[in-house]
């Protein structure tokens, strides 16, 4: 029986992610030793799983138990480690859970090209299990999260981005695979239509609310405790929703100060600089009440994506969807 505490959902689990982890190094097998090498450096480096353990939830929602989740949870996780291979060397990023991002080891032209295999050897799996709606769903995916890189690069360190356009962005690069996880883990046990489009919409929410939250962290957290420095997003040119607040609920000379801000951290990359920017942004924050306004949204979608599991009866899985739903707004990694 799944116990709602967090904690004990992830010790509930803890076999099956393990063989996760195995299939997900089987993944990364090749004739060329750099592929396992990057491989084990972001395994072991890895964070929480969520992204497979929700697809193993939705999967017991739907009475599916087969092994065929498992391989799928670890194509899932690879896609995703493929994303960050890509978005560190489109960042420039320097580091990844406070260790060195792989670019910085092994080379921008490296990474690249062992991400471009980690997405074909990924959706190859998929091919294997023989459910076009499963692969469907993974190659959509891979697209919307490739488009919303792209379109978070044309929305780079600019000062009018709207909020429609940023949560666009991240419903594309983080939303779309939750969403998908959660899908294939309904398609799995046949779910069709009301069940199949729940566990698809409820994915795609709490993948939003972990990004707004992960956005916020970047403005409250430290280096030791997140594993990014703080201000990193601003750093990249990244507008994210606080900033947004921000720049639309300042005054006049405050929005003007904002945006020449963003404009200067945008043109060079001046640490010195760079800290007395955001020690001045984040007096703002405090002074119109930012990150609560920023975690009233996050909250809401929150409550919107446990709505969606109200198609299903009770049960002790539906329950440890909800705890994970509310973990996306509690962690601190």
């Amino acid at each position: 029986m799944i116990n709602t505490d967090v904690q004990k959902i992830f010790k509930q689990f803890e076999g099956q992610l393990i063989m996760v982890e195995e299939e997900l190094r089987n993944i990364f097998k090749s004739d060329s030793v750099l592929i396992p090498l990057i491989g084990s450096h972001l395994i072991e480096k890895g964070g929480k799983r969520l992204r497979p353990l929700f697809l193993i939830l939705c999967a017991e929602i739907a009475g599916y138990k087969d092994k065929e989740r498992l391989v799928l949870a670890s194509v899932i996780e690879a896609i995703h480690t493929a994303s960050l291979l890509h978005d560190d060397v489109v960042d420039g990023a320097d580091t990844r859970r406070g260790s060195p991002a792989s670019h910085s080891i092994w080379g921008n032209q490296t990474v690249i090209l062992v991400g471009d295999f980690i997405y074909a050897h990924a959706l190859a799996l998929s091919v294997a299990q023989k459910n076009l709606a499963i692969i469907e769903a993974l190659a959509q995916s891979i697209m919307k999260m490739t488009e919303g890189e792209l379109i978070q690069l044309q929305k780079s360190g600019d000062p009018d981005i709207a909020e429609a356009d940023y949560l666009t962005i991240i419903a594309y690069k983080t939303g779309s695979l939750f969403s998908t996880a959660c899908k294939i883990g309904g398609l799995l046990g046949s779910f069709k239509d009301k069940e199949l489009a729940a566990l698809t919409q409820y994915g795609l929410k709490a993948g939003v609310a972990f990004q707004i939250y992960d956005d916020i962290l970047d403005f409250e957290a430290d280096e030791e405790e997140l594993g990014k420095s703080l201000g990193k997003d601003l750093d990249e040119g990244k507008i994210t929703l606080p900033l947004i607040y921000l720049l639309e609920i300042a005054n006049a000379d405050e929005k003007k100060e904002i945006t020449d801000l963003i404009i200067q951290n945008r043109n060079h990359k001046n640490p010195q600089l760079i800290e007395k920017d955001l020690k001045r942004m984040l007096k703002l924050f405090a002074k119109y009440n930012i990150i609560d306004k920023a975690m009233d949204k996050a909250k809401s979608i929150v409550e919107s994506a446990r709505n969606e599991l109200s198609v299903f009866p009770d049960s002790p899985q539906k329950d440890a969807l909800f705890v994970m739903t509310d973990y996306c707004l509690q962690r601190k990694k």
